[in-house]
C-alpha cells in the first residue's frame, strides 16, 4: 500500500462531476501509528511503539501534513477533531497539549467542538487524563472490549478488567463524555458472559456505547488462525439482548453498533454517516473532501517512518492516493452511509452532498420501499426496521445507481 503512486486529480474528471451548491460539515481525523502490540483482530493503520516514540518528529510531520492540507479547506469551520490510532493515550501530556494548540492555531474550531481521543485502558493514568482534558479533549473512547480476563487474552489486549474499570473511572473524572468500546461475539463466548460485559458497561452510566460484533477482517492474525467463536444463533441472541439492555437503560440505539444517552451521539461519527466532510492528516488517514464542481479522496502513506520523511519535504510525496471521486459511485457511498442511521438522513442531503438530483436514486428507492426495505418517509432516506436488519441488502441495491 506504501508503494502505491500519487494519483493527481485529472481536469477531465472535475468536469465530470455535479455541482454542489454548498459544502457540508467539516470534520477533523489525526492519526496516531503506534500500540503497545498489535491486536490479532486489528486491521486498522497500527504498528508496535518502540521504545522511545519520537513525539517530536511526528508533531512536525503533523505540522507539514496539515500546512499542505490547508489550501483545499480554506475559510471552513471545524465541527469536531478525533485523535485516533492506533493507540492516542501512549502521547505525552505535553504532545497531546501540542497537537491540540497546533489544529487550533491552523483551523477554526467551532465553539464547543467535540474533540475526542482514543485511550486504551492498558496505558491510562488519572493524572494524564486530567491533562487532556486541560489541553481540550472533552470525550475520551476508551477501547474496553470486555472486561473479562479470558477474553482480555484470547483478544491479544494488554490490559485486564480491573485496569479497564480503572481507566473508566479516570476518564469520568477528566471529561465530559466517555466512550466504552465493548465487543461481543468473543472467541469461545457464551451468551451470559457476553450480557454480563453489556450490563458492567452498563453500570457505568457513561455518555456513548460503541457495541461491536467481532468479526474475522482480512490481513489479520485471527484471519489466518480463525478461533472458535459462537455460532450464528448465540451471536443473534447477545444482539437481541445488548439492544433491549441498553434501551431499558435509556441509550437511543442511533446506528448500527453505536448507543448514545440523549444529547450525546458522536458528532465525529454522525458526520461521517450523514455523507460529510472529514480532513485526515497522520500516517494512512483518509480524506473526503468537497468542492463547488467534485469531491475529492486522499490516502496518506501508511508506514509512519516514511509519512514523516514524506511529509516534510512539503512535495506531496506523503500522499498514496489523491483523486476526484467519480460522479456514477456517489449514489453508493453515500446509501452506504446514510443508511447505518436508524433514522436516515433528510431526503435534502441526497442533492447537496452529492450534487445529484434525488431521481438518480428514486427508482432504487420505490423498489426499495416495495421490499419493505426503506420506510415510505416523504422528506427523509429511513431504513425500515426489516431493512436495518438486512442493512447490506438494502445497501447494496444502490450499488449500480448512477
Amino acid at each position: 500500500m506504501d508503494t502505491l503512486p500519487v494519483v493527481r486529480i485529472r481536469p477531465q474528471a472535475q468536469a465530470e462531476s455535479s455541482l454542489l451548491n454548498s459544502l457540508p460539515p467539516l470534520a477533523l481525523y489525526v492519526h496516531v501509528p503506534w500500540c503497545v502490540r498489535k491486536c490479532p483482530y486489528c486491521d486498522f493503520n497500527s504498528h508496535q511503539a518502540p521504545d522511545t516514540i519520537p513525539e517530536a518528529d511526528y508533531l512536525r510531520a503533523l505540522q507539514a501534513d496539515l500546512e499542505q492540507a490547508l489550501p483545499l479547506v480554506w475559510g471552513r469551520s471545524i465541527v469536531s477533531v478525533f485523535i485516533g490510532g492506533g493507540t492516542p493515550s501512549l502521547l505525552s501530556a505535553a504532545a497531546v497539549d501540542e497537537l491540540i494548540s497546533l489544529i487550533r492555531a491552523y483551523l477554526p474550531l467551532q465553539p464547543y467542538a467535540e474533540i475526542t481521543l482514543e485511550a486504551n485502558p492498558g496505558t491510562a493514568e488519572a493524572a494524564k487524563f486530567a491533562a487532556y482534558g486541560r489541553s481540550g479533549v472533552n470525550r475520551l473512547s476508551l477501547g474496553i472490549q470486555s472486561f473479562n480476563d479470558r477474553a482480555l487474552l484470547a483478544l491479544g489486549r494488554v490490559h485486564d478488567a480491573q485496569q479497564a474499570k480503572a481507566a473508566i473511572g479516570f476518564a469520568l473524572d477528566a471529561v465530559e463524555r466517555v466512550n466504552l468500546d465493548v465487543m461481543y461475539a468473543l472467541p469461545q463466548q457464551r451468551v451470559e458472559e457476553a450480557l454480563l460485559d453489556i450490563n458492567t458497561a452498563l453500570s457505568f452510566n457513561t455518555s456513548h456505547l460503541s457495541l461491536y460484533h467481532l468479526t474475522l477482517e482480512p490481513n489479520t492474525v485471527f484471519a489466518k488462525y480463525p478461533p472458535p467463536l459462537p455460532s450464528d444463533d448465540e451471536s443473534a441472541a447477545m444482539q437481541d439482548a445488548l439492544i433491549e439492555l441498553t434501551a431499558e437503560q435509556g441509550y437511543e440505539h442511533y446506528e448500527v453498533s453505536a448507543y448514545a444517552q440523549a444529547g450525546h451521539q458522536a458528532v465525529h461519527n454522525t458526520n461521517y454517516w450523514e455523507f460529510g466532510d472529514y480532513l485526515g492528516i497522520g500516517p494512512g488517514a483518509h480524506s473526503k473532501l468537497s468542492f463547488h464542481d467534485r469531491i475529492v479522496r486522499q490516502a496518506r502513506v501508511r508506514n509512519p517512518q516514511r509519512w514523516m520523511d514524506q511529509a516534510t519535504t512539503r512535495d506531496g510525496s506523503h500522499l498514496a492516493e489523491d483523486r476526484t471521486v467519480d460522479a456514477q459511485d456517489l449514489p453508493f457511498e453515500f446509501m452506504l452511509n446514510a443508511l447505518r442511521l436508524r433514522h436516515g438522513v433528510p431526503a435534502t442531503y441526497f442533492e447537496e452532498r452529492t450534487g445529484q438530483p434525488l431521481t438518480t436514486i428514486l427508482p432504487t428507492i420505490r423498489q426499495a420501499i416495495a421490499k419493505g426495505l426503506l420506510d415510505p418517509h416523504p422528506t427523509r432516506i429511513q431504513a425500515s426496521a426489516l431493512g436495518w436488519r438486512f442493512l447490506n441488502d438494502l445497501q447494496e441495491m444502490f450499488l449500480e445507481v448512477g
